[in-house]
């Protein structure tokens, strides 16, 4: 019980912590006149991202030093920065959409398994051929979800004010997502006998472990 209520705090902090930053993001990249701690919104995700990763790498000092000489170039740029942090948002909004887009058409590929289908069978291990079906569909709406998301962000970013974009890219990013799980899961509910499904905690777990398991033969 307490190991499940810590796993509940984790991702109740995650989730929190994503909604705040949702929110900063937003006034900052809408903000008229911005300034250097705006553009500080903008790139600490990536800049997290990096330290993160120097972290883990078995050359951390180096890499650890290399973070703090960008860190060091990006201050020394800072009126540069200023004045062009709305591309890093646009950069992590559509960028991102773009390759988690790509990532799940490509497992459409003939010869290859559909992205949702690997989820699948970290849960349910071989796969029924309704649930193979389903879970192939499945792979393509989300596609399309994030071709839609992708084509939004930049023709929003291009043709309307960055306030208006912002709303779509820091506002509803989340929202819109958890929407798409919902729908999903109804679906899910609706076409899929009860042992072919899968809770959302279930689901959670093969997102979350799908990338440590080798990928099933397609079916």
């Amino acid at each position: 019980m307490t190991a499940k209520l810590l796993l509940g705090a984790r991702w109740a902090a995650i989730a929190a912590l994503g909604v705040a930053y949702s929110v900063l993001a937003h006034f900052a990249a809408a903000n008229p006149h911005p300034d250097l701690f705006d553009a500080a919104v903008a790139i600490a995700p990536l800049l997290a991202l990096a330290v993160l990763l120097a972290w883990r790498s078995p050359q951390r000092p180096w890499m650890l030093l290399m973070c703090m000489a960008s860190a060091a170039a990006l201050y020394a740029a800072s009126d540069w920065l200023v004045q062009h942090f709305n591309w890093v948002f646009l950069l992590q909004h559509a960028g991102m959409q773009a390759l988690l887009g790509l990532a799940f058409a490509r497992s459409l590929r003939a010869g290859q398994v559909p992205m949702v289908s690997r989820f699948a069978a970290v849960v349910h291990g071989s796969l029924s051929p309704a649930l193979a079906r389903y879970t192939r569909q499945v792979t393509w709406a989300w596609t399309l979800y994030f071709a839609v998301m992708t084509t939004l962000s930049l023709l929003l970013f291009w043709l309307a004010p960055v306030a208006v974009w912002s709303v779509l890219a820091n506002l509803l990013n989340l929202p819109l997502l958890v929407l798409m799980f919902a729908a999903e899961y109804g679906a899910r509910l609706y076409f899929l006998a009860p042992s072919d499904r899968a809770g959302p905690l279930e689901a959670i777990r093969a997102y979350r472990h799908a990338g440590t398991r080798a990928a099933p033969p397609p079916p």
